[in-house]
């Protein structure tokens, strides 16, 4: 009987996060409206967090716990002002990069459905009043 394959596996394993988290950050790196959110001058830093995250969430090596601990993305994003605008270019620059990994269908919406419901987790802007909310504005 065969064990059933993790995601990790089923994408590529480490060759594809890679892959997928550099062309990410090369969106970045000329983007004005979301280079502001990656304060440093070398970008390689978070292209390793970002990266060492997905691999561990779609059931490769736990190496971002073992490195950073949990991952807390909503206060590890907190001290970064995260809007709309910052999400959805975010969203366009990981689309860009999916969209190059050519995967099959059904492994890029399970992809794609989390990295939306990511983005949409840490905007922490009141686009109505131009500050942080932290996530405690009432429904």
């Amino acid at each position: 009987m065969s064990q059933p394959v993790s995601f990790y596996e089923a994408v590529g394993g480490e060759e594809f996060f890679t892959r997928l988290v550099h062309r990410f950050y090369q969106g970045v790196a000329d983007d004005p409206a979301l280079r502001p959110v990656y304060p440093a001058k070398d970008l390689g830093p978070a292209e390793e967090h970002l990266r060492l995250f997905l691999m561990q969430y779609w059931g490769g090596p736990r190496t971002y716990d073992e490195l950073r601990g949990h991952p807390r993305l909503r206060m590890r994003h907190v001290k970064f002002a995260i809007g709309e605008a910052e999400r959805d270019a975010w969203l366009h620059h990981m689309r860009v990069a999916l969209d190059e990994a050519d995967l099959p269908a059904a492994l890029d919406i399970q992809l794609w459905d989390y990295l939306i419901m990511a983005a949409h987790s840490l905007v922490n802007v009141d686009p109505t009043h131009g500050r942080s909310d932290l996530g405690l504005r009432p429904a």
